[in-house]
């Protein structure tokens, strides 16, 4: 397994092209809307329908195989960015696509087409079908639509009834305000970004679902500069929301971390290295749970042996106190989603309870193998790729201490806040992570500002040493986004305050 790259704080996109109708009900009203009996609201506008379908399916079971689904998806992405008070950029992106998958034991043939045309999806349908090599079989009579979905996220304007001369005034205002918050700013920049998208999945077991998704993002940084010294650093957030998400108090809080993250770095020094106590601040400091460890939880890489905890189960992994969970039912969050891309339902998952692993993240395939029900983890960047076990949001619950006592406890270590590069070895999870804001400990006290420094260590064994968690759990509002086989898809993350009994801190001075 190679050594990636993480996808941190991403760049935004945008989209805006006008669509035919309603795009954005609310999911549960998309759901009312489709038929029992044709099982199709939002693609029908597409030519879509149950004939074309089950003729799909039917086509990628041609082969022998022993499962097939069809998944359509159609998303418009539109961005904004603004530079020196001006807009620079603006872009608009449209998907419109049908993925076909046939599955037969744990081999997947997988095939698409942008062409929504029944001859074209059944030509995708049969090469998908060439996985297999044994005689046809049935594709479902019928396709019925399921319980309405939940609405957990809920929008009241369509992001395609935005237009752009609304949108400007959040990026103008960001800006105008960051310069005022500091005479040290010299350079603002601001991308802002929003995205209507909708999915259907069909499956040979005559299941049929649509979900509505919309996401948006900003994003927000800065250049300050002091005695001939600059710095830069930002801030971002992102959700599955309309244009409300952009609250007064979201969007002054935004102007206060990237005007405070940034100016702080003239005080901040490179801390002393060697192995010491690391306290992880609440919130972005989840990035460390999920790329060290939450990626080992998958299924597929444990069903693979690849893994560290692949013979785990039912074992301990970390204090009894620590418990880590993956939801994706957080109302309007980034990694929130109704139904993950195989149609499953979506709850949430105890990974690790009272400090014992007690499951992995599922997705269709590997949950028959364990057999086990699926957790609703089967997810995929688009139409492009088959779903595979993804995180959503992954977070540590809160724990018995408090953050006051943490800090007090540690005489000499360092105190990490914010993060914006790393790389992680998936599976194994030896990490190195790239922490941009933090604070030396000094005797139970935080003192000076650190930065440039890199924390190196191993996933499963930092979650054994962690010795203390708070009870202040946040789950960051940052526009996250985790990449695995070449598919990137939305997350969210967090944790409460931890204490980890030692890691190994990179830096030019001696401990």
């Amino acid at each position: 397994m190679s050594r990636r790259k993480l996808i941190g704080l991403g760049a935004a996109t945008l989209a805006g092209a006008a669509l035919p109708d309603a795009l954005f009900h609310l999911s549960s009203a998309a759901a009312a809307a489709v038929g029992p009996t044709e099982g199709i609201g939002y693609f029908a506008r597409f030519g879509v329908t149950e004939k074309m379908l089950r003729d799909g399916l039917s086509a990628a079971l041609s082969r022998g195989a022993d499962y097939a689904d069809l998944f359509f998806q159609h998303r418009v992405a539109n961005g904004l960015g603004l530079e020196d008070g001006e807009v620079n950029r603006a872009s608009t992106s449209v998907e419109l696509g049908v993925g076909v998958r046939a599955v037969k034991g744990d081999q997947t043939g997988y095939a698409y087409t942008e062409d929504l045309t029944l001859e074209a999806l059944v030509q995708a349908a049969k090469t998908a079908a060439a996985i297999a090599d044994g005689p046809a079989k049935a594709g479902p009579k019928g396709l019925k639509v399921g319980a309405a979905l939940p609405a957990r996220y809920p929008v009241k304007t369509r992001w395609e009834d935005v237009r752009p001369q609304q949108k400007l005034p959040l990026l103008s205002g960001l800006n105008e305000k960051v310069l005022a918050a500091d005479k040290r700013i010299r350079k603002v920049n601001v991308s802002f970004g929003d995205e209507a998208g909708a999915i259907l999945i069909a499956d040979s077991n005559g299941r049929i679902v649509e979900d509505l998704q919309p996401m948006t993002r900003l994003y927000l940084s800065c250049v300050a500069e002091q005695d001939g010294k600059k710095e830069t650093n930002g801030y971002n957030v992102a959700g599955r929301a309309d244009i409300g998400f952009y609250s007064p108090e979201r969007l002054d809080r935004m102007v206060k971390e990237a005007v405070s993250r940034t100016v702080v770095l003239f005080d901040a020094v490179t801390p002393p290295a060697g192995e010491m106590p690391v306290v992880l601040a609440a919130g972005a400091s989840g990035i460390l749970l999920h790329e060290a460890i939450g990626h080992g939880m998958e299924a597929d890489f444990n069903r693979k042996g690849v893994s560290i905890f692949s013979d785990r189960i039912g074992k301990p992994v970390a204090a009894k106190f620590v418990n880590i969970v993956d939801e994706g039912t957080l109302p309007a969050a980034r990694g929130a989603i109704n139904v993950d891309d195989e149609g499953n339902p979506v709850g949430k998952t105890m990974l690790v309870e009272n400090g014992i692993l007690t499951t992995y993240l599922h997705d269709a395939i590997s949950a028959r193998h364990y057999k086990v029900k699926p957790t609703g983890n089967g997810r995929r960047e688009s139409y492009r790729y088959a779903p595979l076990p993804r995180m959503r949001a992954t977070y540590m619950l809160p724990g018995p201490h408090k953050k006051d006592e943490i800090i007090a406890s540690v005489k000499k270590g360092i105190y990490c806040t914010n993060f914006t590069n790393g790389q992680v070895q998936i599976g194994a999870g030896d990490f190195t992570f790239y922490v941009k804001n933090g604070f030396l400990i000094e005797d139970g006290k935080l003192t000076t500002p650190i930065k440039d420094v890199n924390i190196i260590g191993n996933g499963p064994k930092v979650l054994e040493k962690i010795d203390m968690v708070a009870d202040d759990l946040a789950v960051d509002e940052g526009g996250w986004t985790c990449g695995k086989d070449g598919q990137s898809v939305p997350v969210s993350q967090g944790i409460p305050t931890v204490r980890v009994a030692s890691i190994t801190v990179g830096g030019r001075g001696k401990a």
